[in-house]
Formats: C-alpha cells, sequence, structure tokens
C-alpha cells in the first residue's frame, strides 16, 4: 500500500493545499489501491476512466498552482453510493431495471462535495434500491468484507464501509433508514455517523414516507474526518429542501437550529457551523 493512503482525509487536505501532495499523486495511490484490491471485494462500480480521472486531477493542481482552492475536498478522490444521482456517471441503484441509467443532474448531497473540490471516479456498491443489510445485487454482485472476505460488508452503504476500510476512498457517503450507515461501518470497522433527520437537506420528492425515515450522512475511518465530511453535506443552497431552519452564529456564519423541523433555501459557507461542533470562528460550543 502506498504511504499516503495511511494518511487519514484531514491530514490529505492539509498536504494537498500545502502543496506537499499533488491532487495526481493521491489520485495515483487510490486507483492503484482499487486495481489491487476490488476485484476481491467489489466495492467500487462504475469506475471512471483513467485518463479521464486523471485530467482532473490536473485541472485541481493547476488550480492550486494560481492559488485557487475549492475547498476541504479539493482534487479528493469520492465514490457516491449508487443510489445518489451523479450527473455523467451511472447510477444503477443496484437494479437491472436501472442498469444504463446516466443521470443529467447530481443529487444534492453529491452536488455538495463536488462544489468542495471532490473528483467522482465512480460509486459504491448497494443492495438493489438500498434495501437489505447485505450489499448484493444482480447487476455488480455481492461486496466482501475487507476484513475477512467470507463475510459480509453490511448495508446498504456496504460499498462505501469496505472501499473506506480498504482505504481506496479517504471518506465515504451514505444513508441510512435503519442503520444503513451504522451497520455496514461497524461490521468493517469505520465509523458511520446518522445526522438527526433534517440537518443534511434533502429535496423535496414524491415519495415523502422515505424522506421522513432516510437521511444522508459521512462515513470515515476517523471521528474527525466523519464530522468534516457532515460540513458539506449539511450546507443549505438554493434547493426545496427538507431540512432544519437556521440561524447565525456571532462569527456571521449559518448554523443550524437543534431541534427544528421545517424548510430553508438561503445560501450558506461550505464550513456550515453545525449545532453539535465547536465553531473555528466563534468558538462557541454548540
Amino acid at each position: 500500500m502506498n504511504d499516503i493512503l495511511a494518511l487519514d482525509a484531514l491530514s490529505l487536505s492539509r498536504r494537498i493545499r500545502a502543496r506537499d501532495l499533488s491532487c495526481r499523486e493521491l489520485m495515483h495511490a487510490c486507483l492503484e489501491q482499487i486495481e489491487e484490491l476490488n476485484p476481491r471485494l467489489n466495492a467500487i462500480v462504475s469506475l471512471e476512466p483513467e485518463e479521464r480521472l486523471f485530467e482532473q486531477a490536473d485541472h485541481c493542481d493547476a488550480l492550486l498552482a494560481r492559488g485557487e482552492w475549492m475547498g476541504w475536498m479539493h482534487g479528493m478522490p469520492q465514490a457516491p453510493k449508487d443510489l445518489a444521482a451523479t450527473r455523467g456517471i451511472r447510477t444503477t441503484s443496484g437494479s437491472p431495471i436501472l442498469a444504463q441509467l446516466v443521470p443529467a443532474e447530481d443529487a444534492a448531497i453529491v452536488e455538495r462535495v463536488r462544489a468542495a473540490g471532490a473528483i467522482l471516479i465512480g460509486k459504491t456498491n448497494v443492495p438493489e434500491f438500498g434495501l437489505g443489510s447485505q450489499t448484493f445485487n444482480e447487476v455488480f454482485g455481492a461486496t466482501r468484507n475487507p476484513w475477512d472476505l467470507s463475510r459480509t460488508a453490511g448495508g446498504s452503504s456496504g460499498g462505501a464501509a469496505a472501499a473506506l476500510a480498504a482505504r481506496m476512498l479517504p471518506v465515504a457517503d451514505g444513508s441510512d433508514m435503519m442503520g444503513s450507515l451504522r451497520n455496514p461501518a461497524a461490521f468493517c470497522n469505520v465509523y458511520g455517523f446518522r445526522p438527526s433527520r433534517g440537518l443534511v437537506p434533502n429535496p423535496l420528492a414524491p415519495d415523502l414516507f422515505c424522506q421522513q425515515l432516510s437521511t444522508d450522512g459521512p462515513m470515515g475511518r476517523t471521528v474527525a474526518d466523519v464530522a468534516r465530511l457532515l460540513a458539506p453535506q449539511a450546507t443549505i443552497r438554493a434547493h426545496r429542501f427538507r431540512s432544519m431552519p437556521i440561524r447565525r452564529c456571532s462569527s456571521g456564519r449559518s448554523r443550524a437550529t437543534a431541534g427544528a423541523s421545517g424548510s430553508a433555501g438561503s445560501a450558506t459557507s461550505a464550513d456550515t457551523c453545525l449545532s453539535t461542533r465547536v465553531c473555528s470562528n466563534c468558538a462557541a460550543t454548540r
């Protein structure tokens, strides 16, 4: 394994911003790890062509050379869960019915990590339509546990947890209705966090039943990485969301109001001051 991959996501982010590590170097290390381990684990699916990924990594390096930094995920490989729509990348939901679906738009959670600088390399495997605690579908097959290939990685975010544990990704996302972030994280010895409903906004959809039960959230190898990924996921943008109302902390940044439920549509910083952390600007405990 490349020594770069031993670093947590926050350390990778700091080294990229300081230009001690190039986005191309990180992309190369992750793709090598995927090439070595993914044939056995089957965690990453719909992998993008290598030349396209290196072009994007080089573009991120060029931005840094001009003093432009997109955010903490600048140049970081990311593979959203295969339930989330990804513009230009196949999104199957693990179902033969949708095996060739290529969305024209990103899901909100995908849009947010792109805005934070992430490079989408593919998707992470799921059970069909995310239904199940064992990650298997008829499109891609089963995802194996990186600690024991005879065992399941759990589900429905099993591909995300396995890819993260095998250091194919620095951080991962998932969704959780009845344990789909927490179960696979526990099975694969990483951290998965189900946020309170409404903290990570979702566009209003016709299926309000599932909207009431499921929420998107972060997964990481450290608690700090999980908290850092939650910040851009919880950023409220100019969409119609089922989300918590926000109020300003003393630094002027918006933060979610704990325990509330409603809708908000004003744009906020990607460094949203969340109710569960200490704001780095006002140093006030939430």
